[in-house]
């Protein structure tokens, strides 16, 4: 059997895993803000989970966190060029 002289390589860059990196951490903190705003008894409700943080920060993080993830996967790898 004669063995191939392919190298065998990553389907991504390093950049198009520094942007997923990125993106992951930006959908992580938005799922972070957007947690708590309980209230410890049941029979109590707490008007928290309404704060701008929860509703409009926290999803928006979210959206853009994904659109960096597709922009990753959808960006090129950097060709080495050999001089």
């Amino acid at each position: 059997m004669a063995k191939s002289s392919q190298e065998k390589e990553f389907v991504f860059g390093k950049r198009n895993y520094k942007f997923m990196f990125i993106g992951l951490a930006v959908m992580a903190l938005g799922f972070i803000l957007m947690s708590g705003g309980g209230s410890d008894d049941p029979n109590v409700f707490s008007d928290a989970i309404f704060s701008w943080r929860r509703i409009r920060l926290a999803p928006a993080l979210i959206i853009i966190g994904f659109g960096i993830q597709v922009y990753a996967i959808l960006t090129r790898k950097e060709d080495k060029k050999d001089v």
